[in-house]
């Protein structure tokens, strides 16, 4: 594909944002759009609005080049990249609304023969979706190529892996899906992988159910130690010697846009059918419930063998470690649930700065704050280990409750 293609991608988040600029990088002449202006503002200052190892190389690179702005308002391009939010509606049904928006912004700047990708984790059928919004705006959409290419890269590593993992790419038609894969060979080294939109939708659903279920195991081996008096870390350590046995570590809950969401489409859609992917899901929400419990159990200890309220020590609040994305995190949530029911209760969050707009953070309480590890060890009773962030480990805490496993 000829590298002078224009390039419009919706959404500059997590996804949108190391995309734009790798492929800003690359040679394409990149038109990002967010809704949010200060983030338009930031990136095109060459800046970049979210923690993430090396994006900030790549975005300062790719604006001083003249390869990449940002905008409120799409612009005429030959490939749409639609990256946009897919979080829900209440009960889990899953809500596609900043898709079809998306999907309605462009419609206007379309032309014959572009291509429009669908990157957002989707319900299956959303592709088909974005074909029927299309068709409502007037556009004759058998002249596109309209196909999903579900994204599949970790945070602390998604500049390597958009170049480096395979992807799916799957078509409203075959042409469509042909004229996707084409795209994508121009930047990445993996494979990539034709299928069709359906499939390609299922398949990012079923990459996160199977890691959500795994994860369970390990989530509800943790609380069966927890009740028999084992060291779950120990077990997992000399369970995992057999050759055939790879149990996962058990954390505090699942976080994150993808694993903690994704499995929701397919209960949503699957119905009683989906009996061990909603039973997964069940078993990670209750874990952050019985890690609360925990605490707060813990806490009441102390002051009844003190005679005083404990000082408690949230370490972590982002989803997973060494980053600073806090979506959907339990680590966030056990947070908010402790400084809402007890007194003395800090947060430690070292990839955050101190002076963190605390109101994004939806903590209604001003005695609430965030403090550094070091301070977080001087003034505290109990350290609540909830993510297992590099910071945290090695620490000398005697008095913790570690659902990590950042202190073993």
């Amino acid at each position: 594909m000829n590298q002078n293609k224009k390039i419009c991608v919706i959404g500059l988040g997590y996804i949108g944002l190391p995309t734009a600029a790798l492929l800003a990088n690359r040679g394409y002449s990149v038109h990002g759009v967010d809704v949010v202006q200060s983030t338009v503002d930031t990136i095109n200052q060459g800046k970049i609005h979210i923690v993430e190892p090396e994006l900030d190389i790549f975005v300062r690179s790719a604006v001083n080049s003249g390869k990449l702005k940002a905008s409120l308002l799409p612009a005429i391009a030959d490939v749409f990249i639609i990256a946009v939010p897919t979080p829900f509606h209440e009960g889990y049904v899953p809500n596609v609304d900043y898709i079809v928006n998306a999907t309605k912004a462009i419609a206007p700047y379309l032309k014959i023969e572009d291509i429009v990708i669908l990157e957002s984790t989707s319900p299956v059928g959303t592709t088909e979706l974005v074909e029927k919004t299309l068709k409502e705006e007037n556009i004759d959409t058998s002249k596109l190529y309209i196909s999903h290419c579900p994204e599949r890269v970790l945070p602390g590593h998604i500049m390597r892996e958009l170049v480096e993992n395979d992807r799916i790419v799957g078509g409203i038609t075959p042409e469509a899906t042909q004229k996707t894969v084409e795209f994508y060979e121009t930047f990445v080294s993996g494979a990539v992988l034709s299928t069709d939109a359906r499939t390609a939708e299922m398949a990012k659903l079923t990459e996160n159910s199977f890691r959500d279920t795994n994860i369970a195991f390990a989530n509800e081996l943790s609380i069966l130690c927890d009740k028999f008096d084992i060291n779950v870390w120990e077990l997992i350590s000399l369970a995992n010697k057999h050759p055939r046995v790879n149990i996962l570590q058990p954390g505090a809950g699942v976080g994150g846009h993808c694993i903690a969401v994704d499995p929701w489409f397919i209960v949503h859609a699957g119905g009683e059918t989906a009996k061990m992917i909603r039973t997964a899901r069940e078993v990670n929400n209750y874990k952050t419930e019985w890690v609360i419990e925990k605490i707060k159990n813990a806490a009441l200890k102390f002051e009844n063998e003190n005679g005083e309220k404990a000082k408690i020590a949230c370490m972590g609040l982002a989803f997973k470690p060494d980053i600073d994305d806090l979506r959907e995190s339990p680590a966030l949530y056990i947070t908010k649930i402790l400084t809402q029911e007890l007194d003395n209760v800090i947060a430690c969050e070292p990839n955050i700065p101190l002076d963190f707009d605390h109101s994004k953070l939806n903590i209604n309480n001003s005695k609430f704050e965030l403090k550094s590890v070091e301070d977080s060890i001087e003034d505290s009773d109990i350290f609540v280990m909830l993510v297992a962030h590099k910071e945290f480990k090695g620490l000398k805490i005697k008095t913790n409750l570690d659902f990590c496993g950042v202190l073993t």
